[in-house]
């Protein structure tokens, strides 16, 4: 029987093998599917809990307490690990904290959380603002401290791409590297060349959405 323990340390050995596919899923009923459909791991939509389970939009609508819960649903209904979006930590300092303490307990293998100020908004629409980079430094300091296991996967995700340019959502990336992030989630690179470029300037793994992937 898979325990929460064993799915995080089954995580980052796939991750150390290779690219590892997670299809995004809203739900527990979906998250099966895609287990019976022989993934090793499973991707929990933020957008996709906003719009289908809780019909709202993906504009940080959604409380902390119930993205745990829904999340949660995921992670108990399936036997492979479960990485979930955690929009942006639901705070700073303690707040993060707390997130990540919840998700640990409600079974997830990992989560990213990212740099838009709040209210943020879906990856691939216009409108967007990040904070200052020490907020976000401080978001995953404060995330990789409160992890009581340390297999808990927690990626960085940057929307410095569509607000300033590659270079800048590098540098961020590069000072989230240094924060004690397990990998980093570039959002709405341009073209497959601008993933390739980031890749060479990170030295962790990188999480690629359905866009990116489909390009390269």
């Amino acid at each position: 029987m898979s325990t929460s323990k064993s799915k995080r340390k089954g995580l980052r050995e796939l991750i150390a093998q290779g690219a590892v596919m997670m299809p995004g899923v809203p739900n527990a009923s979906m998250a099966r599917q895609v287990e019976q459909a022989g993934f090793d791991a499973v991707y929990i939509s933020g957008a996709g809990m906003a719009n289908s389970t809780a019909g709202v939009p993906d504009i940080g609508l959604l409380s902390m307490e119930e993205v745990v819960r829904l999340a949660g649903y995921v992670a108990h209904a399936v036997r492979i690990p479960a990485v979930v979006d955690a929009d942006t930590g639901f705070g700073e300092g303690e707040a993060v904290a707390q997130t990540i303490r919840q998700l640990e307990k409600a079974g997830l293998a990992g989560c990213h959380i990212e740099d838009q100020e709040f209210p943020k908004r879906c990856g691939h629409l216009a409108g967007k603002s990040i904070v200052d980079v020490e907020e976000m430094v401080g978001k995953i300091k404060a995330a990789v401290a409160s992890r009581r296991d340390p297999d808990f996967f927690i990626m960085a995700r940057t929307d410095a791409r569509a607000i300033e340019d590659l270079k800048g959502a590098v540098k961020r990336a590069q000072a989230y590297v240094e924060a004690g992030a397990d990998a980093i989630f570039p959002e709405a690179l341009q073209n497959a060349q601008e993933f390739r470029d980031f890749a060479k300037a990170i030295d962790l793994p990188l999480l690629a959405n359905e866009s990116a992937v489909q390009s390269a």
